[in-house]
């Protein structure tokens, strides 16, 4: 996980839509950055779908929301529509961003270890600097806890 205080790394992602996302661009706003494992399971589900429910006031303190995998387009546009998301979700099938952020890690499940995305959530202020890093979020509860964050 990357430290407060630090510069957040720049990115340039495609969105669900396939349009292109630099954090750069969202210079001005805070920006809520969160990393999921995969789309339609179900911890991701809850966490996609509690960030839509209080999007509107993430938007009246001035916050955008960004979701990031490294599942495709596709799949984020699948995801999207089945769930009627109302933010942004970027895809990182190289994982450029995933692996700047240090997301990215070995993970036990059942005995198994294998590579994958540890759900992690970063606040970055309006001048691209980290001020709040959460690793191994709880999913149902994250997007509440970013709300009060941004109080």
């Amino acid at each position: 996980m990357l430290e407060i205080g630090t510069k957040a790394p720049d990115f340039s992602l495609s969105d669900q839509n396939g349009d292109i996302h630099t954090l750069s661009e969202y210079a001005g706003k805070k920006v809520i950055l969160y990393f999921y494992p995969k789309d339609s399971t179900p911890g991701c589900t809850k966490q996609a779908c509690g960030f839509t429910e209080l999007y509107p006031q993430f938007v009246e303190k001035g916050a955008v929301v960004l979701g990031v995998s490294k599942d495709s387009v596709a799949s984020h546009k699948r995801f999207e529509e089945k769930y009627n998301l109302g933010f942004t979700l970027l895809s990182d099938p190289g994982l450029k961003a995933i692996q700047a952020y240090d997301v990215w890690k070995e993970k036990k499940n059942y005995g198994k270890v294998s590579m994958g995305v540890v759900r992690t959530t970063y606040l970055i202020d309006e001048n691209g600097v980290i001020v709040k890093a959460f690793g191994k979020v709880k999913a149902a509860e994250n997007p509440a806890q970013m709300l009060k964050e941004l109080s």
